[in-house]
């Protein structure tokens, strides 16, 4: 019913090439077609997501001057957390009725540390939890390699100092005072190279199909839905599709957890030549994936801070 299909990657671990290629070869399909898709067996523990979920919880519950002292316009590189109607993902929609918390990947050296709140154990639970979808995120790229021919580790420098972030989110149920027809998040395509959302179950995400009609995202329990970026969209040529989606305001508060796997700032984003046909040129000029992902966040936060 909403032709998102839902992948068991198990075999993505497996010691046998050819089982890791026919997931690949499942995840290509998805990522041609629809451009999202459903991983299971993706090797994560339920508690460990269940307390990644509690302890997003627990920071939206914060006071709003205490989450307002770490706001992104504070602490800069895509770090911090992001009030209601900070983000307008779709202008004609008007401001998103969210907030979010950001933290990024970092090595302690050539990138700016997170700031973490001062609530107990919730920096251990969630770095747990970034370094676990960050593998996840890297064995999904090692099946994009093989769908598109490439060597299985084609990603894998491109990926070792990824811009990855981690995006707690919160959506607040109904208001009385709301405007009519306000949303979660407006429509949008997401700027890297793949997401990982996990959901607590509350309806809200919307996929737009290619005949322009909106779908319910499945939300299974424990399950991640994938899907793929403009900037891997733009490195497969335009052969990996983008699709667009939105979150409705949910009938009651829901929350959710979204990884974006993006490349190394120096990576370069070229046409993968096999994505290119014989006597054509690529559609898109190269560009480090650095440069590209800053006129993204710049067209929805403004130009960076100094």
């Amino acid at each position: 019913m909403h032709s998102i299909p839902i992948i068991d990657i198990r075999d993505l671990r497996s010691e046998d090439p050819g089982a890791r290629r026919s997931v690949a070869a499942l995840i290509g399909s998805a990522c041609r077609e629809v451009g999202f898709f459903v991983i299971t067996g993706h090797g994560v523990a339920s508690a460990l997501i269940a307390d990644t979920f509690a302890a997003g919880a627990a920071f939206f519950a914060w006071p709003d001057g205490a989450k307002h002292a770490m706001a992104i316009g504070r602490l800069g590189s895509n770090r911090g957390y992001v009030g209601p109607g900070i983000e307008a993902l779709d202008e004609k929609s008007g401001a998103d009725h969210k907030e979010a918390f950001n933290l990024i990947w970092t090595d302690g050296l050539t990138r700016p540390a997170n700031v973490w709140p001062d609530l107990p154990g919730f920096q251990a639970v969630v770095q747990r939890y970034f370094d676990a979808l960050l593998e996840v995120g890297r064995k999904l790229h090692s099946a994009f390699a093989m769908d598109l021919g490439l060597e299985e580790d084609f990603f894998a420098d491109k990926i070792d100092r990824p811009q990855a972030t981690l995006r707690l989110l919160h959506y607040p149920g109904p208001r009385a005072d709301a405007p009519v027809g306000q949303i979660g998040a407006g429509a949008h395509t997401d700027y890297g190279n793949v997401t990982l959302l996990a959901t607590d179950g509350v309806a809200g995400l919307q996929v737009r199909r290619r005949d322009g009609t909106w779908v319910e995202a499945p939300a299974l329990p424990g399950a991640f839905i994938c899907n793929i970026g403009d900037c891997l969209m733009r490195w497969t040529n335009d052969i990996y599709v983008s699709t667009p989606h939105r979150v409705l305001r949910p009938a009651a508060a829901r929350y959710s957890i979204a990884m974006f796997v993006d490349p190394n700032p120096e990576a370069i984003v070229s046409a993968i030549p096999s994505c290119v046909p014989e006597g054509e040129s690529p559609r898109h000029a190269p560009i480090s994936a650095h440069d590209y992902l800053q006129q993204r966040f710049a067209s929805t936060y403004g130009p960076p801070s100094s």
